[in-house]
């Protein structure tokens, strides 16, 4: 059995940010957990995936403060799953591998499901990422730099 490398000491923040998503099961639960499914049984119909696999990712989450497991909102005795304010940060995330699909592996007028604006009822806007004043920035116009220690 091959092991898993860990980043979860690593200086980059994207490799540490995989390390806590872990793969795409986790990144799929995390994308129906904001389209409002909360239930182990939503998650498995939605996914298709074994049981095995999505207890095991779904505790990954839990226990990275992606989600966290409440009781049922109707009173069963059943547990809910629900994204904490770190879950939550992931929305930009989500909406950008959304796009990036979108653009990428879909032929013109091929039907998908696509994000809306909940008030005004159209997709949104393309993600853009800005500089602090406002210029949108593309891969050129950036370099990374070792933040010090404090």
């Amino acid at each position: 059995m091959v092991t898993r490398t860990r980043f979860d000491d690593s200086e980059c923040p994207v490799a540490r940010s995989v390390d806590a998503i872990g793969d795409w099961w986790s990144l799929l639960i995390v994308r129906d957990a904001f389209d409002g499914s909360r239930r182990f049984g939503e998650f498995q119909r939605s996914l298709g995936v074994a049981k095995n696999i999505l207890t095991a990712r779904l505790r990954t989450l839990v226990d990275g403060g992606v989600l966290e497991s409440v009781p049922a909102s109707d009173g069963s005795a059943y547990r809910e799953y629900v994204l904490t304010a770190k879950g939550k940060a992931l929305f930009p995330v989500i909406v950008a591998l959304r796009q990036w699909g979108e653009q990428n592996f879909f032929a013109p007028g091929e039907p998908h499901s696509q994000l809306v604006d909940r008030r005004q009822g159209q997709g949104l806007r393309a993600l853009e990422v800005l500089s602090a004043d406002g210029r949108r920035l593309d891969p050129d116009d950036t370099a990374v730099h070792k933040v010090s220690g404090r």
